[in-house]
């Protein structure tokens, strides 16, 4: 289908092409408000036939991945990257983050998709019994009794004291063994250690090395998360409806193990059948990850084309079922009950970000519901400031769309011009962008301010294109948290307003540690660079350089001659400048 612009629309296929775009045109169809905006737009259609069914689905693939036609479903990976990250402390800690940073912290990653990498987080931190609590070590040994944890054996007790160091870090590394090799080699390595205690006399750490031993072949056998019970590649698609709205969810199996999940919503639809026949049809287009064996809900109409397909594009064997008991069959249920939940989570989000929108406008006297909401901070240290813009649609944070500024034009600290010249800049974006999030106008805009940040910005959007966009001040109490809306009018007071109040204080929260972490970077940044051009022969360049090839400064302290040596373009006399210079501070 195409619009007056000859632009494509959508691209279907069908065995009785008549009956498909009646279906589409006749008089009096209903259809989902997607299909019937779709069909306004659609003026003219091509046609191209194929001498089979199978070809046609080869088509209609290879014509999607062309032409991403607005009106398919389009399979956008907008997942980020995650690691896991080993602490640098004495007692170090295991977490799963979504961006490194140079805090001289172990990383592991990247990895696509965090589902599974916290499932194995989780299950690693029991398996070997390391502590969960916010507690820090070795400051809080013996300042309270051990939590429930390490009553009901979930955690080897570090806050008594009893456990050293050496031996914590052991169990650490232990764990990092496991996360990255696997359970066969961690376990021959443990019971070798046991041995070994054994060997010692030391039976009580054989004790304790028999009990992780135990912890994780448990792990292993109830775990089904963790691993499917088979070697071959497979994915598991299931999908549930709630009203109009459609979750699909992917449970990706490799080697064995559950490395990721994919969940699509789907909203403004009624049928589950056509969703999950184009779904799992278009699933593979951009992607040459194709395993061997699909699993499926329920069997669709194209199942076999499918798979004839996906088996020629691979060149090995791809089978597509529904498993009807069996491991494979709870495998189904799992990836079902996980499409449940994110359609119940959704559900409540929605229908308590629409309350709240609600309120909100009632409150502020705005026209309409504001789907797109910007919200502006300014952040000073020293003479370095900086700005933050966050961007809500429909009460959740679009992080896609957040934007930093560095203040070029304004002197010293003047939160007033500072504003001014971040709207100055946004407004002159949407000037100059055709597409892209700042081409658009939102619906209001909110600063972190009072009377003054706010008249200060008004100057700015008068006569702009930004001049019909509401603008109003967020104020705090004496206890940095959200007090009240500043208008032209005056303060409006929004404890009165419980839905309207809560996501008011979230986006202005945001707004704050988005702006403020990104002052902290620049100033880590800066300090990093300030001590090393405090060397003799070191610049702007060469501590870039530096930092580059060690990540952080505690690296570039503990370095010795042959490794500054290594980095490239660095002399000897600057390697030894550089090695003098901190050998000197540890005196």
């Amino acid at each position: 289908m195409r619009d007056k612009k000859h632009g494509i629309l959508y691209i279907g296929k069908a065995k009785k092409l008549r009956l498909r775009v009646q279906s589409y045109f006749r008089d009096g169809a209903v259809h989902e408000p997607k299909v019937a905006h779709m069909i306004s737009l659609a003026d003219d259609f091509d046609v191209i036939v194929t001498d089979s069914e199978f070809e046609a689905l080869v088509l209609e693939c290879s014509l999607i991945k062309q032409h991403a036609p607005k009106y398919n479903i389009l399979l956008k990976d907008d997942k980020g990257f995650c690691y896991i990250r080993i602490s640098n402390e004495q007692y170090p800690r295991i977490a799963v983050v979504l961006q490194k940073s140079e805090d001289g912290a172990r990383y592991i990653g990247p990895y696509i998709g965090s589902f599974a990498i916290r499932q194995l987080v989780e299950l690693t931190t029991f398996a070997f019994q390391l502590p969960s609590c916010n507690r820090r070590f070795p400051q809080d040994f013996g300042r309270g009794r051990p939590c429930l944890n390490a009553h009901i054996g979930k955690c080897s007790a570090i806050c008594d004291g009893t456990t050293g160091e050496k031996e914590y870090r052991n169990t650490i590394e232990n764990a990092i063994t496991y996360m990255t090799k696997g359970s066969k080699e961690i376990l021959r390595q443990l019971q070798q250690e046991m041995l070994t205690a054994s060997d010692n006399l030391d039976f009580e750490r054989a004790a304790r090395i028999r009990d992780t031993i135990a912890a994780i072949r448990k792990a292993d056998e109830g775990q089904k998360v963790v691993r499917s019970g088979s070697d071959l590649a497979q994915d598991v698609f299931a999908f549930a409806a709630s009203g109009r709205n459609i979750c699909a969810v992917t449970l990706k199996f490799r080697q064995g193990k559950l490395c990721d999940k994919d969940e699509h919503l789907f909203s403004d639809t009624q049928s589950l059948a056509e969703t999950r026949e184009e779904f799992i049809s278009h699933y593979y287009i951009n992607s040459s990850d194709i395993p061997g064996r699909i699993l499926v809900d329920e069997d669709f109409e194209t199942s076999a084309l499918v798979a004839q397909w996906l088996s020629e594009h691979k060149q090995v064997s791809v089978s597509i079922s529904k498993p009807q008991r069996g491991d494979n069959a709870a495998l189904v249920a799992m990836a079902y009950n996980n499409a449940i939940e994110r359609l119940a989570r959704e559900a409540g989000r929605r229908n308590r970000n629409e309350a709240a929108l609600g309120e909100l406008a009632n409150m502020l006297g705005l026209p309409e519901i504001p789907k797109t909401i910007e919200a502006y901070d300014v952040s000073n240290y020293g003479s370095d400031a900086v700005a933050g813009l966050v961007v809500f649609v429909d009460g959740k944070p679009k992080r896609q769309d957040f934007r930093r500024f560095i203040i070029k034009e304004v002197q010293g600290i003047d939160d007033y011009a500072s504003m001014r010249e971040v709207l100055s800049r946004r407004i002159a974006r949407y000037q100059s962008e055709e597409k892209g999030s700042f081409a658009r106008l939102p619906d209001v805009i909110l600063i972190d301010g009072g009377k003054g940040h706010l008249s200060s910005v008004l100057e700015v959007v008068k006569d702009s294109p930004f001049n019909d966009v509401p603008v109003f001040g967020m104020v705090k109490d004496d206890k940095h948290r959200t007090r009240g809306i500043v208008a032209s009018s005056g303060e409006l007071s929004v404890a009165i307003y419980k839905s309207a109040f809560a996501l008011l204080s979230r986006i202005q929260e945001e707004a704050h540690r988005y702006t403020v972490e990104y002052q902290r970077q620049r100033h880590s940044k800066t300090a990093f660079h300030s001590s090393l051009t405090n060397i003799k022969g070191v610049g702007e360049a060469r501590a870039k350089q530096l930092l580059k090839y060690f990540k952080t400064l505690d690296a570039i302290k503990n370095a010795g001659m042959e490794q500054l040596l290594e980095v490239e373009g660095l002399s000897v006399n600057v390697a030894q400048a550089v090695y003098d210079y901190f050998a000197q501070q540890d005196v």
